[in-house]
C-alpha cells in the first residue's frame, strides 16, 4: 500500500519511495509524530530537530528521539551542512509503501495497523482543509475535489485502474523537487487515492 505523501523538496534526485516489509519498521512509522515530521521533511526539509519542534509544537528532545527512531528504519538520514548538535535530517525517498497483503501474519497485522494510522491522518488533514476553505479564493474553491463514486469492478479492473491513475499524476511530481517546473499560480495540492471494497452494501450478484 502506498502512502501518498508530500514529495522532498531537495533539489537533488532521490528514490520515489521507500517500501516497509519488517514488523518492526511498519509499527514503529505508525506513531502519528513520526508520519508527521517524514512528511514535514519530504515537503519542507532538510531541517533540525529544533526546527522540527516549531513545526509541530513537539519538544526537541521528543523530536530528536523520534528522528533517531526514523533513521534506525531508513525513513531518514542526517543531511550534509549541519554544525555542532544541530544537525539537520532529511527524508529518504519521496513516498513509503508497504505490502497490500502477506502471509506472514505479523506483517499483515502490522501493516494493516500502519494503513489505519495512515487512512485517520489523512482525514485528520482532510476535516482541517474543510474547516478553512472559506479563507481560499474563489478559483481554488471551485477546482478542489470532495466527492466519492460506486463503482462494480474486478480486482483486476480495479488494479488496472490505479494503474491509469498513477500515470496520471507522476508528470507532476518532478514539480516538487524542480521548482523552475511550476507554472505560475502553482500551489501544494494533496490527491488522495482511497478505493476498496465496500463491505456495507449487500452483494446484488445472484448465488
Amino acid at each position: 500500500m502506498p502512502e501518498i505523501s508530500d514529495a522532498s523538496s531537495e533539489g537533488e534526485q532521490q528514490p520515489r519511495s521507500i517500501r516497509l516489509t519488517d514488523p518492526r519498521a511498519l509499527r514503529a512509522y505508525a506513531h502519528p509524530l513520526r508520519m508527521s515530521l517524514v512528511g514535514l521533511l519530504r515537503s519542507s526539509g532538510p531541517f533540525t530537530a529544533t526546527r522540527a519542534a516549531e513545526l509541530t509544537g513537539e519538544s526537541v528532545a521528543s523530536c530528536s528521539y523520534h528522528l533517531r527512531i526514523l533513521a534506525k528504519y531508513g525513513l531518514v538520514e542526517e543531511a550534509p551542512g549541519g554544525r555542532g548538535r544541530e544537525k539537520p535530517w532529511r527524508a529518504t525517498a519521496r513516498y513509503t509503501e508497504w505490502p497490500e497483503y502477506s502471509e506472514d501474519a505479523t506483517v499483515a497485522e502490522a501493516a494493516d495497523a500502519l494503513g489505519a494510522a495512515v487512512a485517520e491522518r489523512y482525514f485528520e488533514r482532510v476535516t482541517r482543509a474543510m474547516e478553512n476553505r472559506h479563507r481560499l479564493p474563489r478559483e481554488w474553491r471551485e477546482a478542489e475535489e470532495f466527492g466519492d463514486s460506486l463503482l462494480h469492478l474486478t480486482p483486476e479492473e480495479l488494479t488496472g485502474l490505479g494503474e491509469r491513475i498513477d500515470a496520471l499524476l507522476r508528470p507532476y511530481e518532478a514539480r516538487a523537487a524542480d521548482p523552475s517546473l511550476r507554472p505560475e499560480g502553482a500551489r501544494p495540492v494533496t490527491v488522495l487515492r482511497i478505493a476498496y471494497l465496500d463491505q456495507d452494501i449487500p452483494d446484488s450478484e445472484e448465488e
